[in-house]
């Protein structure tokens, strides 16, 4: 018998700070795949370790047949190709993506945290979020990203790009 694989609606959240910053957010949703919609390109302060280069993050909306521990293993393999070295907590990356919301699953497991523990936090995840999904509830916080951006306790700089 024949198993039926259904299809995920996933939103990432993905960020880049070393090189040519935008070439890296292409490679990577290229090799991601099945991409639905990307958010314009915002330019953001770093968080946590302040003493690098400046972000261009994104989001996207993407659909996969893939469960969400494959898909997370995927996505560090990508990063992995793409040339980031994970030497210190919060550092400078070539790419960074991160599964902010797998369908509307809550997933708590030792190497797999969705919704992403801190998004609600990070207005660099939140703005490129609410121009492709403002009206996407929160499986846990159960608020709108629009509404989380609007309350968010975040005062770093984030600049949409044109």
């Amino acid at each position: 018998m024949m198993s039926v694989s259904s299809v995920h609606s996933v939103y990432l959240s993905l960020g880049s700070n070393i090189g040519d910053r935008e070439n890296f957010l292409d490679r990577a949703l290229a090799m991601t795949g099945g991409v639905k919609i990307v958010s314009p390109l915002y330019e953001t302060a770093p968080v946590g370790n302040e003493a690098q280069y400046d972000f261009l993050n994104c989001a996207a909306l993407i659909e996969t047949e893939d469960e969400p521990e494959p898909l997370h293993q995927r996505l560090l393999s990508i990063e992995k190709q793409l040339g980031r070295e994970r030497r210190t907590v919060w550092g400078p990356r070539t790419i960074d993506i991160d599964i902010i919301f797998f369908d509307d699953r809550i997933i708590n497991s030792e190497s797999l945290i969705i919704p992403h523990p801190r998004y609600a936090e990070r207005n660099f995840v939140l703005a490129p979020l609410a121009d492709i999904a403002p009206d996407f509830q929160c499986p846990v916080h159960k608020k709108t990203i629009r509404e989380l951006l609007r309350r968010s306790p975040d005062t770093h700089a984030v600049k949409k790009l044109s």
